[in-house]
């Protein structure tokens, strides 16, 4: 704030607060460098139809929507495992703030317990779930 490389606002208290706005400027991290990001999950490689299936359709979808995906990460592995190395890039990558939105078809595609916490992390780091529900 001394050296003026970012402009402080003050509280009511008087207090200098900044906005996440302008740290992302500061940092030089634009909402459109974020991706949008394509996942789908299936339990074991016997299901690996069902992941075809699940991607085809998110990209139909996003396709529809007019939406670019600009990647497109494929897991097998149960929804109650933490240490899927894909999911947590993926996860890795939404706290560096460069994923913007994340495409499921299901919320137990993602993972199978505690989705609600996991979207609330994405949207505290600036990203969002969007569970495209496939009536197949």
């Amino acid at each position: 704030d001394r050296e003026g490389r970012i402009k402080a606002y003050r509280n009511a208290a008087n207090r200098r607060y900044y906005t996440q706005e302008q740290l992302n400027k500061y940092l030089g991290i634009s909402e459109k460098d974020r991706k949008n990001i394509a996942y789908a999950r299936v339990s074991s490689v016997g299901q690996k139809h069902d992941l075809v299936d699940q991607m085809d359709f998110l990209i139909q979808y996003c396709n529809a929507k007019g939406i670019i995906i600009d990647e497109h990460i494929t897991d097998i592995g149960s929804g109650l495992n933490y240490k899927r190395p894909k999911w947590n890039k993926l996860l890795q990558e939404v706290e560096d703030r460069k994923v913007g939105k994340i495409y499921v078809t299901y919320k137990d595609r993602f993972v199978r317990f505690g989705f609600d916490w996991f979207a609330d992390f994405c949207k505290r780091h600036g990203a969002e779930i969007i569970v495209v529900n496939n009536p197949k």
